[in-house]
């Protein structure tokens, strides 16, 4: 069982509870060592005091902040602490938004949070299912491991997700970093439009996770297989070339009858309006009464179009829409 990265408490109003955070993801990406070329010796980084040249332990280093050249404040590791009392054992949940409302550019880190004892389970499990219900997500700051952050807390099936937010300021204007992006007066031409859209209706699919993997990882695994064997080497191909403006609306067209004709190999498709009726039918309950996540698996069984972006309330309207 894991152990937990951060322990504190959760702030829901008057309701307090106590809670932990735990790593949501792992890293496996194939790392490598650093050797002299030429030899098998390692070159490792050391923590050398750039005045004597001699390496210093690390409990014998402390933190400065650079007032002017040369000259230091020097902060323990306590004072930091002394300055947040509270806070870095509290998450205070200021309010909630929407979902979609939270672009992906600010998503920083994923954890998950979990009860901390039994006896807090039913508090728990009420607080992620009115989240679920609600499709919102709780802002609050955070203080851990010496650094404040903005935290978004949302529902998912069965357990408490929190989410580091980058804070405002350290979100580019993507008009100051791309070059070349259209002019916000720009237009599409309708008819690509249309055809564009056609495609990404023929594309749409269902999110499943586990049919993706790291195939640069594998890749990278085989070459050292391959080296250590004394193998060639057999590189990728090169990427495609970049489409013709001119030849736009051929490509569009050709690209949505490839979609099409593949959800038809696949035996995949919407589901028919009678199979959906006769769902609707075993089905007694009152979709009012089903969480964001049931709602959502109706959703793709009927293939209700734009169900991903869709909030607890849409899902509710569309469905029942169908229903009629």
């Amino acid at each position: 069982m894991a152990r937990p990265i951060w322990t504190g408490v959760l702030t829901f109003g008057l309701v307090t509870l106590p809670v932990a955070l735990y790593t949501a993801t792992e890293d496996h990406t194939v790392h490598f060592h650093q050797l002299q070329r030429g030899t098998s010796d390692r070159i490792r980084n050391k923590r050398v005091n750039e005045r004597t040249g001699k390496e210093v332990d690390t409990d014998k280093i402390v933190k400065g902040y650079e007032i002017d050249e040369g000259e230091y404040v020097v902060v323990e590791p306590e004072e930091l602490e002394e300055i947040a009392p509270g806070r870095s054992k509290v998450i205070d949940l200021a309010g909630f938004v929407d979902l979609h409302q939270v672009e992906p550019v600010y998503f920083a880190r994923t954890y998950y949070v979990g009860p901390r004892g039994k006896e807090y389970v039913k508090v728990y499990e009420l607080m992620r299912s009115a989240l679920d219900r609600s499709d919102k997500a709780g802002i609050a700051t955070l203080t851990m491991r010496g650094k404040e952050y903005l935290t978004a807390l949302r529902a998912q099936p069965g357990v408490l997700v929190l989410h580091t937010l980058h804070w405002a300021d350290e979100v580019r204007d993507p008009a100051d970093v791309v070059p070349e992006l259209p002019e916000r007066r720009t237009k599409s031409d309708g008819k690509e439009l249309r055809t564009a859209e056609q495609l990404i209706d023929a594309l749409t699919m269902d999110w499943e996770p586990a049919d993706y993997h790291d195939t640069y990882e594998e890749r990278v695994k085989k070459l050292v297989a391959a080296k250590r064997k004394g193998e060639e080497v057999v590189g990728e191909p090169e990427p495609p070339q970049a489409t013709n403006v001119i030849d736009l609306m051929d490509v569009l067209s050709r690209s949505v009858e490839q979609g099409r004709s593949r959800g038809r190999r696949g035996g995949g498709g919407k589901p028919s309006a009678g199979k959906k009726q006769t769902a609707d039918r075993k089905e007694s309950e009152d979709l009012g009464s089903l969480s964001k996540a049931e709602l959502y698996e109706r959703a793709s069984a009927a293939g209700v179009p734009g169900r991903s972006k869709m909030t607890r309330d849409q899902l509710v309207k569309a469905l029942a829409g169908q229903a009629a």
